[in-house]
């Protein structure tokens, strides 16, 4: 059922989330975009002005992993300026009251973990986009040492100082394996919710896009808070298409 306007959303949901004793609530980048932080597919979107890298063009030519870094720093200041905006503090409020033991985020933007959730419950299906990682041994690079060797070296993409290996973002790319810990955390947390809360996902990238349905033919309420339309919209409980952060504003508490 797609609520017909913002008062009916949050009143239909306020029902949902007071009977809940278990609420998984699944971000994407939707959540982000009043933060600043564009999201990827819609215009203006990230990738409507520079096509992904996949993960297999990475590893083998330097200058993709170039131009992974340009990338990256281009945006630096869209990502060290973006606070967690009213969506994110309302999903923090549910989970400082104890009815969300963690969020599943598609994000990469760390601002869950702004938000106030505890990093330990921020289950991260894509990486995180604050930190880098060597790709050979997994040691943790700040972005601070990446940024001044690459322009030391004149924007030439460093390698790690240990082993030789190639330095990311701790993002996961395009044909890059899904971090399996996280992904059985997050289909534990869907199975025990009674309450699948997909708040600003297109739903359409999996296997991250099956947990709304496996939560779904687990028994539990599914609610969609999205702009526009899912492919999920039709089993959902309810569908929001109205704004992110006038809908959960609400929910927030200080």
């Amino acid at each position: 059922m797609i609520a017909p306007d913002v008062e009916t959303a949050i009143d239909e949901l306020q029902e949902l989330v007071e009977a809940a004793r278990v609420i998984a609530p699944f971000t994407g980048a939707g959540i982000s975009t009043e933060c600043g932080i564009p999201d990827f597919r819609s215009p203006g979107g990230l990738w409507t002005k520079n096509k992904p890298i996949p993960f297999d063009e990475f590893l083998a030519s330097q200058e993709m992993r170039d131009e992974a870094w340009r990338r990256r720093f281009a945006m630096e200041a869209q990502f060290s300026a973006a606070r967690p905006g009213r969506g994110h503090l309302a999903l923090a409020s549910f989970y400082r009251a104890g009815k969300a033991p963690a969020v599943i985020t598609q994000n990469i933007d760390n601002l869950h973990q702004s938000s106030g959730i505890s990093a330990e419950h921020v289950i991260e299906l894509h990486g995180n986009n604050s930190y880098a990682l060597c790709l050979g041994c997994g040691k943790r690079y700040e972005l601070s040492w990446v940024r001044q060797r690459f322009t030391d070296a004149r924007e030439r993409a460093p390698d790690c100082a240990d082993c030789g290996g190639h330095i990311k973002t701790a993002t996961v790319s395009f044909g890059q394996a899904m971090p399996e810990r996280e992904m059985r955390r997050a289909e534990q947390l869907t199975l025990d919710c009674d309450l699948f809360l997909a708040v600003g996902s297109s739903l359409v990238v999996w296997p991250a896009a099956g947990f709304p349905l496996l939560a779904k033919r687990n028994g539990a309420r599914l609610v969609i808070i999205n702009r526009e339309a899912t492919e999920f919209d039709e089993i959902a409980d309810v569908v929001i298409r109205q704004d992110i952060g006038t809908v959960l504003s609400p929910f927030i508490v200080h």
